[in-house]
């Protein structure tokens, strides 16, 4: 049964962002699936580390060698299997796994979002919200909300017909984190391309 946007739903809000806001650093190991027009690709997995100022590694574990990665002004996607780069700036990327580089500290969601939701659920509740802004590569997106602020599956509907999930599990709040985690450099002999829509999609 879903209730329409109450204090129920800014309740929800307010543990989140209340949570994630006042963290400097965080890491999460995390399962994604990814299909779009009925095809799925395989589960991947691994760790994603973030730090304030929107710096965001996303590293694979599967498939290895993939990694994900923003300095605070550009995103980097690398996949070992091509030894390929493709680099765009933060603000122009269509990634769908961008906004979570502000996770941290600069989460507003009644700014972001709109249209909530929530339904209760085992071991949490969900909070469900629309993009407010009609150029986001994201439609959709729905958090299942633990009761201390942690968000434990993210589940996002693109614009383009796919759908992004995420399981997260063993979080930790505020690890010790390098800023030179968020240093990309370009493997020897890698292709470079700069690209802004990248990332969602099968790679």
């Amino acid at each position: 049964m879903f209730l329409w946007a109450t204090e129920t739903a800014y309740e929800v809000i307010k543990r989140v962002e209340t949570r994630y806001n006042a963290a400097q650093t965080l890491s999460v190991k995390f399962v994604e699936n990814y299909s779009i027009a009925g095809h799925a690709r395989p589960p991947e997995s691994g760790t994603l580390t973030l730090r304030k100022q929107g710096k965001m590694r996303w590293d694979y574990a599967n498939p290895k060698g993939k990694l994900f990665i923003s300095d605070g002004k550009n995103v980097f996607l690398y996949t070992a299997r091509d030894n390929r780069v493709e680099k765009v700036p933060l603000k122009d990327t269509e990634d769908m796994r961008a906004p979570l580089a502000f996770l941290l500290g600069r989460l507003d969601m009644k700014k972001q979002f709109r249209d909530f939701q929530v339904r209760e659920a085992e071991g949490g509740t969900w909070l469900d919200a629309k993009a407010k802004n009609d150029r986001a590569p994201y439609e959709d997106v729905r958090m299942l909300v633990a009761s201390d602020g942690r968000v434990e599956q993210l589940q996002v509907s693109g614009r383009d017909g796919s759908e992004l999930a995420f399981w997260l599990s063993d979080e930790r709040l505020n690890p010790p984190v390098s800023n030179q985690l968020f240093h990309f450099d370009v493997p020897p002999n890698a292709e470079v391309v700069d690209s802004i829509e990248f990332g969602a999609q099968a790679k």
